[in-house]
């Protein structure tokens, strides 16, 4: 909401840099890891108790941001907006935490690879957008598939797991 009055942080011109920052911090990665660390500081605080449900909270946080911007990237037709950017979100949303919840494993080779992987998804997923808006299609694909194999593989586990 406080985007939606605010506006643009960065303004994206072309294809380069700028364009990679707008996709940072206005569209892609930032408006997922807000809502996560808001929750992390109410877990720390004990504000809320019981198990923690990062996902939930930082979908649910989405809902009334990604309703708003939809009817704005309508107007404009662009694929990249109104597909990429929610899966992206979702991306990150369930796949940082999932990897972060390696971390209670404590084992090196348990906990190295998955914070490397857990800082590696929101790059991943602003360049998935950036690749993509630049018509980059096969840099798009690696950047995306680099992005949600994390959300794909917390998806097929707790699928095997329900059953």
């Amino acid at each position: 909401m406080l985007q939606f009055f605010l506006g643009s942080i960065t303004e994206p011109e072309g294809f380069g840099l700028s364009r990679w920052m707008n996709g940072f911090v206005d569209i892609i990665t930032l408006p997922v890891l807000i809502p996560l660390l808001v929750y992390l500081l109410l877990v720390v605080f004990q504000i809320i108790k019981g198990n923690a449900d990062f996902v939930g909270f930082a979908l649910l946080w989405l809902i009334p941001g990604g309703a708003m911007r939809a009817l704005s990237w309508s107007a404009n037709s662009d694929p990249v907006h109104l597909v990429l950017a929610p899966i992206l979100w979702t991306a990150i949303a369930v796949g940082v935490p999932f990897l972060v919840g390696f971390i209670q494993y404590r084992k090196v080779y348990v906990v190295a690879p998955a914070f490397l992987g857990a800082l590696i998804v929101p790059f991943a997923a602003t360049f998935a957008y950036w690749a993509f808006y630049a018509q980059k299609t096969l840099w798009g694909y690696l950047f995306l598939l680099v992005a949600a194999a994390p959300m794909l593989v917390a998806a097929v586990l707790r699928f095997i797991r329900s059953e």
